[in-house]
């Protein structure tokens, strides 16, 4: 990009915001490691390649190692003047095959990707079948066991709502308060693969694995229906299921203000389905 004025005196600071998508299996999850490929690192490269200058991009939520995104929302701050085509191009040019953005648009110098979302929606995706799958490898968490869909329904239903969950998030979490509202837990099945959407205001470390781990456990047997609301009321992430792998787990959008006039949820369920 040589031959850009990106940095010359008097030219204003704009805010650009960006969709980006991921396969997470490459990194260390988004956040920026020493000595660790992360998105983050990868993003904040091609993107300072365009803008002939260093920028530091935040996120709406940080993923874990393997964890994937069809929704993310980023933004950053640059002096740098480019269309909207130029941004998400440019930055693709620059990226690996498994991050993609897919759109860019300047926004309000008030807009964070993260403390202006007031929502946030996740997919699991957990294939049920005898043996293993070469194509969802590392896309969907696998399990011979049979799922039986009506008892995680109705447990899941008993998680929805405003609640405390603390026994669903890490013993790491350094999120002040425990306290969430679960706007919805849904549960759908097309042939072998069985999915998990969920959405809330929030979401703890780990909420959405733990959630799935208590919902597998529940759907093959292992444990009661009233085991998800016996979680919530005992308030001990001891007490708590199996984590399920990162792998299954897709940050599928993240809700704005309508005043900043984002791109719609679009694809929200996560990815194509085969």
């Amino acid at each position: 990009m040589a031959g850009h004025d990106a940095g010359a005196p008097g030219r204003r600071t704009r805010r650009i915001a960006m969709g980006v998508e991921y396969d997470g299996g490459a990194y260390s999850g988004w956040q920026l490691q020493h000595h660790a490929d992360t998105v983050q690192a990868r993003l904040e490269v091609a993107v300072g390649r365009v803008a002939a200058a260093p920028v530091r991009v935040h996120c709406a939520g940080r993923t874990d190692a393997g964890v994937h995104a069809t929704g993310q929302v980023v933004h950053f701050d640059t002096q740098a003047s480019r269309s909207s085509r130029s941004w998400v191009l440019g930055a693709n040019s620059n990226l690996p095959d498994d991050i993609a953005v897919r759109w860019a648009q300047e926004v309000a110098p008030d807009f964070h990707a993260r403390f202006s979302a007031t929502g946030r929606h996740y997919r699991y995706l957990i294939l049920c079948r005898p043996t293993r799958s070469a194509l969802w490898r590392g896309r969907a968490v696998w399990t011979h066991k049979t799922l039986h869909l009506a008892r995680m329904r109705t447990a899941g239903s008993l998680l929805v709502g405003r609640h405390d969950f603390t026994s669903f998030r890490a013993l790491a979490c350094q999120a002040k308060s425990p306290v969430r509202t679960l706007r919805y837990l849904r549960l759908g099945r097309r042939g072998e693969l069985l999915t998990l959407e969920v959405g809330a205001d929030g979401f703890l470390h780990h909420m959405v694995r733990n959630i799935a781990g208590v919902l597998m456990a529940i759907g093959s047997g292992e444990a009661s229906i009233q085991w998800a609301a016996e979680l919530l009321a005992v308030r001990n992430r001891a007490f708590g299921g199996v984590t399920a792998p990162p792998h299954g787990l897709y940050l599928a959008g993240v809700d704005y203000p309508a005043h900043f006039q984002l791109p719609p949820l679009g694809d929200a369920a996560g990815p194509p389905v085969l």
